[in-house]
């Protein structure tokens, strides 16, 4: 096996497990988010503007992380620097 070909298996997989865990984790996040958000406006309905903004900015913050996940997905398999470094030893 070349390393060329190593790399290209190991950046496929540590891209599928970075975007996996990634999502999931922001779909945890968010899920638990607005069950709280709910259950707040449930208790206290005249806060439910406040509760709301608040929510949608926690659900910025907690989405972002699903966005690096995504980014660093991208990286892997498009822009890799360690392809580089193997073209440029001459192997493959």
């Amino acid at each position: 096996m070349t390393e060329i070909a190593l790399i290209g298996m190991a950046s496929a997989l540590g891209a599928g497990l970075c975007i996996g865990i990634g999502a999931v984790g922001s779909a945890i996040g968010e899920g638990l988010a607005a069950a709280a958000a709910l259950r707040a406006i449930a208790q206290q309905p005249d806060h439910t503007a406040t509760i709301t903004r608040t929510l949608f900015v926690s659900m910025a913050m907690i989405e972002s992380t699903a966005i690096y996940a995504f980014v660093i997905s991208m990286i892997l398999i498009f822009a890799n620097p360690f392809w580089n470094y193997v073209i440029a030893q001459g192997a493959g």
